[in-house]
């Protein structure tokens, strides 16, 4: 059975987000309520959130094909590590299990990426005949904290890549298995604008 987060705490941040996520001036932070499913995750304010609860979490870019997707589950394995996940992935069986919903899929990357909480595993990899009837690109990203296996999954229309994949690499960059992460890798705090006071006479 996979357990869906409940989502609360969402508060808007005013930030400058450095080069490698320029695409807004402020993130929206959300944090779950359940003890049992922690997470944080920081996102761009013009990306829109939906489920939550006992519904999956999307994020869902407004005027282009982008999408994220957060699921929790329970996981016996505490050995797990996103070093031996990533020495042990079998590339085959990865591009299999995803053309059984993306045809064409083919695995491009695989490494270890930072979340805000750890070491999760990243690979990403292109769809040619997805079921939206476009090149798609998407990017997974998996870790395991305490009995909970986390899974961010990122998909976008491969002809925007150079928009959506800052996007998502922020995103995945600013992703915590705690829900008291702060805000942000990849960001500095907007500047104050100050007016100086005009001379009295």
């Amino acid at each position: 059975m996979n357990f869906r987060p409940a989502i609360s705490c969402l508060a808007a941040l005013s930030i400058s987000l450095l080069p490698a996520a320029a695409h807004a001036q402020s993130v929206n932070v959300t944090r779950s309520i359940l003890q049992d499913q922690p997470y944080t995750i920081i996102y761009p304010d013009f990306m829109i959130p939906s489920g939550g609860a006992t519904e999956p979490l999307s994020l869902t870019h407004p005027s282009v094909p982008l999408q994220c997707d957060i699921t929790i589950v329970p996981v016996e394995d505490t050995t797990w590590s996103a070093d031996s996940a990533l020495a042990s992935l079998d590339d085959g069986e990865v591009a299999a299990s995803w053309a059984r919903t993306f045809p064409g899929f083919t695995l491009a990357s695989k490494a270890t990426t930072p979340y805000q909480s750890g070491t999760a595993l990243l690979y990403d990899g292109q769809s040619t005949d997805s079921p939206m009837g476009i090149p798609l690109t998407i990017v997974h990203t998996e870790a395991v904290d305490s009995g909970r296996g986390y899974t961010l999954d990122c998909l976008f229309a491969t002809d925007v890549t150079q928009q959506a994949r800052p996007i998502v690499d922020f995103i995945i960059a600013n992703f915590s298995t705690k829900s008291d992460a702060e805000c942000c890798v990849g960001a500095v705090a907007a500047p104050v604008a100050t007016e100086t006071p005009a001379p009295t006479q």
